[in-house]
């Protein structure tokens, strides 16, 4: 097999060796890099994108599990290992932005706020997550910001008439100052709260009013 394979490559080569009808998607789920079910007669198999650089000797062994769909598989073991960083490092999924929310609209919220604390130097987007709103809460994740993907999901319990403006511009603003500021290292910790962050966090012009309110129940 060839050093740069391509996916009509690897099918037809998965095809010779397990003398059946593979069908075969090129993933990025680097929790399961390589899958394999029987469909009737076909085989369909799932491969994470990495072994489109695999070497032959590499290939041959999934070919083979492929066929048996059992077996170990040192060589796709220490080849994942090798190329660790390379899934580690690979480009985020792109991700719906949904600014517009039933009673708040997060763009103009986010646009107000970096005009007036950050000289409009942040770039990040900003959405309305999507995950469980009220685990979420339990949590106090009402916020986050993905430093990997660049972006800010704010909890969509917070899109509610009841909640203040001036609370969800505090959320945001948190956030904002995350993706402002890179973590503190201390004793070989990232500290993500540092002192500087939490002085800068009590600069917003709500800072007393939203933790007040926040005592509530939302």
């Amino acid at each position: 097999m060839p050093l740069s394979n391509t996916p009509i490559s690897l099918k037809n080569y998965f095809e010779r060796v397990t003398s059946s009808i593979v069908s075969l998607a090129i993933t990025d789920n680097s929790t399961s890099m390589l899958s394999v079910r029987k469909k009737g007669d076909a085989i369909s198999v799932r491969l994470h994108r990495i072994f489109l650089d695999a070497r032959h000797d590499v290939i041959d062994e999934i070919a083979v599990f492929i066929k048996r769909r059992k077996g170990s598989t040192p060589l796709l073991r220490r080849f994942v290992k090798e190329n660790l960083i390379r899934v580690r490092n690979a480009p985020p999924k792109r991700v719906k932005i949904n600014t517009q929310g039933n009673y708040h609209n997060l763009g103009e919220i986010y646009d107000s706020l970096n005009r007036d604390y950050f000289q409009e130097k942040l770039s990040c987007p900003i959405t309305w997550g999507t995950g469980r709103a009220r685990y979420a809460v339990r949590k106090r994740t009402l916020g986050s910001y993905s430093r990997h993907a660049n972006i800010i999901r704010i909890n969509t319990t917070l899109d509610r008439k009841h909640v203040p403006r001036y609370f969800i511009e505090f959320v945001i603003y948190h956030e904002m100052l995350h993706a402002d500021m890179d973590p503190t290292v201390k004793n070989g910790r990232n500290i993500v709260h540092s002192r500087e962050f939490r002085g800068r966090e009590k600069q917003f012009r709500d800072y007393e009013r939203a933790l007040k309110w926040e005592k509530k129940k939302i």
